[in-house]
Parts: C-alpha cells; structure tokens; sequence
C-alpha cells in the first residue's frame, strides 16, 4: 500500500492505538519517522521505542513504540496529535513565527535544514522550517 502522506499516517497510527487501548504500535519506518520518535520519547510522551532495521529484505523497518498511559486515570498521555503541513498545503515558519503550543505546553516538530526538532530547539538555533505537527 502506498501512502500519500506518510506523516499524517504515522500520526493516525499512534491515535488509533491509544483509542483502542494498544500498549505497542508498530509503524513503517522511515528517518523522519525515527527522529519524530526520539523527539517523542524526549519530551515524555512515550515510554520508550526501538528500531527493527530488516537490511536483509531491503525495506526501511519498523518502529515500535510503547505508548504511555497515565497510571490513575489510564488515558493517553498524547492528548492530541496534529498535522499541520500537508501534501496540499505546506506550511512554513521562520525561527521567531514557530508558534508555541498551548503556551509551551505542548511540542510543535519542524522539519528544518539543520533536521527536525521541537520548535523550542529550532528558536534556539535561530533556524526556521516545515511545520510537521504538534504534539499536546
């Protein structure tokens, strides 16, 4: 199967996990999808992750990521996970118009020349970019 929007479909595939209760997602990997990842695990949104790397078969491998869940209430603690750029609509920030989410609550990636970060990090290297998503 081919995905249009493989950003979007990562997405979606935490989200439907959590909305079904899964305690582990796998999702196609791709380099982007790693360093969203680690960005995730970073800044505690996940309990930890690993990548499967099958150089045999020549495919990108799989990312596996535990999600985590609050221990008293037992709901995600991603509460929400949005694309903001899309396929039809990138969307672009320069390093002092990276907006912040729910007033640093929340994580926005970018995707700049310099790799993808937290928006936090690319202010701090005064580098601008892609608006991928937010995490909150």
């Amino acid at each position: 199967m081919h995905v249009t929007d493989p950003i979007a479909d990562y997405l979606t595939r935490i989200r439907n996990a959590q909305m079904a209760g899964h305690r582990i997602v796998e999702i196609p990997a791709s380099k982007m999808k790693k360093r969203m990842t680690e960005i995730l695990y970073e800044q505690g949104y996940i309990l930890k992750y690993s990548f499967d790397d099958d150089r045999s078969k020549h495919i990108q491998g799989v990312i596996k990521i535990a999600l985590k869940y609050d221990k008293i209430t037992k709901q995600p603690v991603i509460r929400e996970l949005v694309r903001v750029s899309k396929p039809g609509l990138r969307r672009f920030s320069g390093s002092s118009d990276i907006p912040r989410v729910i007033n640093g609550l929340g994580t926005m990636i970018v995707s700049t020349s310099k790799g993808v970060m937290t928006g936090k990090q690319a202010k701090e290297q005064n580098v601008g970019g892609e608006l991928l998503c937010y995490i909150c």
